[in-house]
């Protein structure tokens, strides 16, 4: 096998194994929180950060498309979009504390975090998740390898079954166009694309 043909192998056999269960209870934490009008925040660094800025696009916009003005859309805020913000926090406190930070500044009761790091580990990711926990939000979180810390965190983690960082990022990415596409039919669902 060629290595093109190794690695699609290897992103099948990787999506094969995915916990249908899981992806499931977070596409139905997002659709409560849609419903309960209640915020969405998504954090991740460097490839986690795209996808992150990805996610919280097509939430706002992706789900809810051709249903004019009038129907509710999706409040979703990437902890990774504001770059004055993070790099202010990041020179004037700690790099740890960037998504902690500004979550203290705006994350309600009931609000949903959601925690984007393929290893887990992340401590900045980690310290705002365990914030989000104890100001009574809704914790995400989706990782790789073991699941790191972030497993025994988030109240609700999908471990993506890989030990390979571009593998767990693609799968990253296909959950997240998953999850919104499924939200999008159950929001509005005579709309197909």
């Amino acid at each position: 096998m060629s290595f093109i043909e190794d690695y699609l192998e290897e992103l099948k056999e990787t999506l094969n194994m995915l916990p249908f269960s899981k992806i499931r209870k977070i596409k139905d934490i997002l659709l409560n929180a849609y419903k309960k009008n209640k915020r969405v925040f998504i954090m991740g660094n460097g490839g986690s950060a795209a996808t992150a800025s990805h996610f919280a696009c097509d939430l706002a916009k992706g789900t809810t498309m051709g249903k004019g003005d009038l129907t509710p859309r999706f409040r979703v805020t990437t902890l990774t979009g504001n770059i004055p913000l993070l790099t202010a926090w990041s020179n004037d406190a700690d790099y740890s504390s960037v998504f902690l930070e500004q979550l203290r500044n705006i994350l309600g009761p009931g609000d949903v975090v959601i925690a984007i790091s393929a290893s887990g580990n992340s401590e900045n990711v980690v310290k705002a998740a365990e914030y989000a926990n104890a100001n009574l939000a809704v914790t995400v979180g989706l990782t790789g390898f073991e699941g790191g810390k972030l497993k025994d965190i988030a109240q609700e983690c999908l471990i993506v079954p890989s030990h390979s960082m571009e593998r767990t990022e693609d799968v990253h990415l296909i959950l997240e166009h998953l999850i919104c596409s499924w939200l999008r039919n159950e929001i509005q669902p005579k709309t197909k694309r």
